[in-house]
């Protein structure tokens, strides 16, 4: 399969609620799409939507110098590794909710925020990927 057509889903995880988010290999451009709360419906939006990786934030903690991550984001994590067949990749999210909050403006509903947060995790991710290939190609031209 060609990067370009690649289909990513990006998730924001909480205890309460997950958001969501759509991006794609070819415009590079992540958008918000909705706020779930378990584990199955993301199994469900995969399938349906044919997503070809998933990027998930990694909730590091600002002040813990180990960057430890809780328990229950591991598992839920390990879960959705094992319920997958498709690559499962982790960002650091760090005050991807505070960038969300800033730009919804006014208070927003949460489940509208963690969509949003789980746009800017996505869109790190796709932003940092699309450097790292034009870097690659335009290495590979000096040298061709």
């Amino acid at each position: 399969m060609d990067r370009k057509e690649k289909k990513y889903l990006g998730v924001d995880w909480g205890e309460k609620r997950i958001g969501l988010a759509f991006g794609d290999g070819e415009i590079k451009l992540a958008i918000p799409y909705k706020t779930v709360s378990g584990i199955d419906e993301i199994i469900k939006i995969v399938k349906e939507e044919k997503v070809d990786m998933v990027v998930i934030g990694k909730p590091l903690k600002m002040s813990d110098i180990k960057y430890q991550v809780s328990d229950k984001f591991l598992d839920f994590l390990d879960l959705l590794e094992k319920k997958l067949d498709i690559p499962v990749e982790t960002v650091d999210e760090r005050l991807s909710s505070k960038a969300a909050d800033s730009l919804l403006g006014n208070k927003k509903t949460k489940a509208g925020r963690d969509a949003v947060a789980a746009m800017l995790i996505l869109q790190s991710y796709l932003d940092r990927h699309n450097a790292n290939t034009a870097n690659i190609n335009h290495a590979n031209n000096l040298y061709s």
